[in-house]
């Protein structure tokens, strides 16, 4: 799914880079291991509990629900220790409706969102969230909803959320916005409208020209399967001599 951005502060900068940006699960777990340790020394619950959040990733995107519930466990226990407010409690709900997307319970990753939504609108959410906790908002959310309706087969709600996202995306945020217009990509291709994916795929393999992110050319290259009973029409061609181009293949390959 992700919705991630590994330019989202100290405590993951390093493990998110490997783990989203360079798709280097282990490195990433030893760089987690690292910072839970120094968070242990500050005794620092929230930053502990956003470390913890982040490792669920690992086991979540394997597949692994178990180990994924057990991290999401331990980190919502350091999230009560710390007084978590409102926004990092919505960001967990969020992080483990990814892993339950990857695991192949889109019920519960949308009862978790519907959640995390609840959550957002009854509390505080001027309420302070540590310094490096500057990744999520309301918008982070509606992404990872949009994704997990794309993935339930809610075609049209998919479609509208995404939209949605869209418009309220900061023009800064170049990795995320390449995640939205891949999905928006598959919402099309779902609903049996290839030239449309195609389009939207273009647009993704725009800003990843600009923006390089392996998982948001994962979305691209996911969206191509979906095209498959298309691949001879000339706009699916198209999409292949760009998703081939000198520029794309040789950053995925250095990556």
């Amino acid at each position: 799914m992700s919705t991630w951005n590994s330019s989202h502060g100290a405590p993951a900068d390093r493990s998110g880079c490997d783990f989203f940006d360079l798709q280097q699960p282990s490195a990433a777990n030893n760089a987690f291991v690292r910072g839970l340790q120094a968070a242990g020394e500050a005794d620092d619950a929230l930053l502990g509990a956003a470390i913890l959040a982040h490792t669920a990733f690992i086991p979540g995107w394997e597949g692994h629900r178990e180990d994924a519930e057990e991290r999401m466990s331990a980190a919502r226990a350091y999230a009560r220790r710390g007084n978590a407010p409102a926004m990092m409690l919505a960001w967990l709900d969020a992080v483990e409706a990814e892993c339950m997307t990857r695991c192949n319970d889109t019920r519960t990753a949308l009862r978790l969102i519907s959640h995390a939504e609840g959550v957002l609108a009854e509390g505080d959410t001027d309420e302070p969230c540590p310094v490096w906790m500057d990744w999520f908002s309301p918008v982070r959310l509606a992404a990872f909803k949009g994704n997990t309706q794309l993935i339930a087969g809610h075609t049209a709600q998919a479609r509208a959320t995404l939209l949605g996202v869209l418009d309220n995306l900061p023009a800064d945020d170049g990795k995320q916005r390449t995640i939205i217009l891949g999905d928006l990509a598959a919402v099309e291709a779902a609903a049996g409208r290839p030239e449309e994916a195609c389009r939207w795929a273009n647009e993704a393999l725009d800003q990843l020209s600009v923006t390089w992110y392996a998982v948001g050319m994962d979305r691209i290259r996911d969206l191509r399967k979906r095209l498959h009973v298309w691949r001879d029409e000339p706009y699916v061609r198209s999409l292949d001599d760009r998703m081939y181009g000198w520029g794309t293949t040789v950053s995925a390959l250095q990556r």
